[in-house]
């Protein structure tokens, strides 16, 4: 079973890019801008190299245009989680004639009401910077979507990249001017 789950959350990963829910927060009083270096921490990959050599290039990528370089001695450590929750998913509707027209049964001629449950897979990107000297978190992303099984595999590189981009958006948090 943990197999087939694995193998579920592999080929539905390409589509947790598209309309994501994006949310971060953030350490108040650290300093971002002193921030130059990073490098990546193992946090809770998705288990498939390919997948996770994709997460991992376009995590740098985004530290590049971020302007931090990688090290091995880095100010910053930055590491990504992936995780898979199923849902569902409700709909109901009617249909018939009735006193204010069709889909609005009241009584008045037959009413059908059609209910239909779908299982929904929603994914979940949590990436987190932490400053290495103190060794305390000071920033996270989360990016939360439901999770296309029928994604096609040539969309992976590029909805990966999309959904960590998304996720980093907001890194490092927007300064406030004193004064």
């Amino acid at each position: 079973m943990k197999v087939f789950s694995l193998a579920l959350a592999v080929v539905m990963l390409p589509s947790l890019a598209l309309a994501q829910k994006v949310n971060y927060d953030f350490d108040k009083s650290t300093d971002f801008a002193a921030f130059k270096t990073y490098a990546l921490k193992e946090g809770t990959p998705v288990g498939q190299k390919l997948i996770d050599d994709r997460l991992i290039a376009a995590v740098e990528d985004q530290m590049a245009k971020k302007g931090l370089k990688k090290s091995d001695k880095p100010e910053v450590f930055v590491t990504y989680h992936v995780a898979f929750d199923k849902e569902k998913s409700i709909e109901t509707w009617s249909t018939g004639g009735g006193p204010y027209g069709w889909g609005y049964g009241g009584g008045w001629g037959a009413t059908t009401t059609d209910v239909r449950v779908y299982n929904i897979l929603i994914g979940t990107l949590v990436i987190d910077v932490a400053d290495a000297a103190k060794n305390q978190m000071v920033w996270r992303g989360v990016a939360t979507k439901e999770v296309d099984p029928k994604a096609k595999a040539e969309k992976l590189d590029k909805n990966v990249a999309k959904a960590v981009e998304k996720t980093l958006k907001n890194f490092p948090p927007p300064v406030k001017k004193k004064g």
